[in-house]
């Protein structure tokens, strides 16, 4: 991957930044849930980018929920991972090689969302508040 741009800057660059540096210890979590780094490639500028989202682990591999917050439109992350699916992901100390794929089938889908909303209870009030459907990646082990 090329070298890091932080995406986005302001407060998200110094969360990634502190948890890379710290392995996690320092901002591996957020209002008490922990967090991993998805770092993944822009799908335009071929710059590294570095994103920081909820933990929802199952079994080997990892739920991305890419709620923003319930925003009206996508993060521009998704356009990412569909382009680019090869990601790592920062689990503490652990980085990982992942390839990303976006969950298609509705019971695949139903069933890792239900895991999402088990460790993030917010995802439901997310999805409330917008019109999309949020869409969920499943990182598997490359």
């Amino acid at each position: 991957m090329s070298e890091y741009v932080p995406s986005p800057t302001g407060w998200v660059a110094d969360h990634v930044h502190r948890y890379e540096a710290s392995g996690g210890a320092d901002g591996g979590d957020l209002g008490g849930l922990p967090v991993v780094i998805v770092t993944h490639t822009g799908r335009k500028t071929g710059s590294t980018r570095k994103t920081p989202l909820m933990r929802v682990k199952v079994g080997e591999s990892y739920v991305l929920v890419a709620s923003i917050g319930g925003a009206p439109d996508n993060p521009q992350w998704v356009h990412n991972l569909v382009a680019n699916p090869e990601v790592t992901i920062q689990d503490r100390e652990e980085v990982l090689p992942m390839r990303a794929r976006l969950v298609d089938d509705p019971e695949e889908k139903a069933r890792l969302w239900a895991a999402a909303n088990a460790a993030y209870p917010e995802y439901e009030t997310y999805q409330a508040r917008t019109e999309r459907s949020i869409p969920v990646f499943l990182a598997e082990p490359r």
